[in-house]
């Protein structure tokens, strides 16, 4: 596979979100499909693998680490912290130094590793200074535990200010056809600063594998069914843009979700799409969408069919949205 600079490292143009292997979507594959997939994920050149401790509550990185612990020097290993289940059992985002080198610690042992390669602040608590909480990672990476430090969810205006207390590698957030804030002032920025730009959610949450029609499907505890997006009628005028989407695609020789991978790859070399997925199909077809090359004539079509003038809902429901520091286009 084709590489992008993320930092020091040579990444693998397409990465792959470890996620949906431990949380979110569905129900979580069972061990060995889990094992398949990440095994897979290498086998097909992809060198970026993303974790969190959230992911399942730690179950994430501990399957990583022990599915993946014997391959460790082929890929990028990948994770946050400042964002976990606290001794409640609930989810807390916390982001002083001493949680920050508690979820660290921990998330070296499950991994199974004694340094990680490049450490995200999962979200910014916004009950501190970024500075010192970007402090408490420059302090980790000053210990070798960590090599590289990043930011997930964050505006260009707290990018600045992290950036120049500790060199970041990365910013991750959010970014597709569909959910287009980073192109209001982040994208910009980290060209700017030589920061990697890295996408999650870049299939819409799935909707561009074109095969979710009935959020129905989804088992209870599934995220989307949480989000505006994903309910009543926007769901309904969302999935109508997938019409467009497939004959772009088809007229490209691709399938939708290559279409899609490919118009993100095409926005700019410092972007890192990294889709998740847990079947082996979907897994080759995400990858293959590097050999994908959309005409200019193509990716202005799907800019126009798919923006935030034709999205409806937003992208998160409001508790979730006061939890991020991006900056908000207008959806209607």
């Amino acid at each position: 596979m084709q590489t992008r600079k993320l930092g020091p490292f040579d990444s693998s143009a397409i990465g792959f979100g470890g996620m949906c292997l431990s949380h979110a979507y569905g129900t979580p594959p069972d061990q060995e499909t889990a094992a398949a997939v990440l095994h897979k994920a290498l086998d097909l050149g992809c060198t970026h693998i993303d974790s969190a401790a959230l992911y399942g509550f730690g179950a994430n990185e501990t399957l990583i680490g022990n599915v993946l612990s014997g391959r460790r020097r082929e890929f990028i290993l990948i994770t946050k912290g400042g964002m976990f289940r606290n001794a409640q059992g609930q989810r807390e985002i916390d982001g002083r130094p001493e949680m920050i080198r508690k979820n660290c610690e921990e998330s070296l042992q499950r991994l199974k590793t004694d340094v990680i390669d490049l450490y995200y602040l999962h979200r910014w608590d916004k009950r501190l200074p970024i500075e010192e909480s970007v402090g408490a990672l420059s302090d980790l990476v000053k210990e070798g535990k960590v090599r590289t430090i990043g930011l997930s969810e964050v505006s260009a205006a707290t990018l600045h200010k992290a950036h120049a207390v500790h060199p970041l590698t990365a910013l991750q957030t959010e970014y597709s056809l569909w959910t287009r804030n980073a192109e209001v002032a982040v994208l910009e920025a980290c060209r700017e600063l030589g920061i990697a730009f890295v996408a999650f959610s870049p299939l819409a949450r799935g909707l561009f594998g074109g095969r979710l029609r009935d959020v129905s499907s989804l088992p209870p505890k599934d995220i989307r069914l949480a989000m505006p997006r994903f309910q009543g009628e926007h769901f309904a005028k969302n999935l109508s843009l997938l019409d467009g989407l497939s004959g772009v695609a088809r007229e490209s020789g691709c399938t939708m979700a290559q279409a899609a991978l490919a118009w993100v790859l095409a926005q700019g070399e410092h972007i890192i799409p990294i889709p998740g997925t847990t079947r082996l199909d979907h897994l080759e077809e995400n990858a293959r969408a590097e050999q994908v090359h959309l005409s200019p004539a193509a990716i202005a079509r799907l800019n126009e069919l798919i923006n935030p003038s034709t999205v409806s809902g937003a992208r998160y429901n409001p508790t979730v949205q006061q939890e991020i520091d991006t900056e908000e286009v207008v959806l209607r």
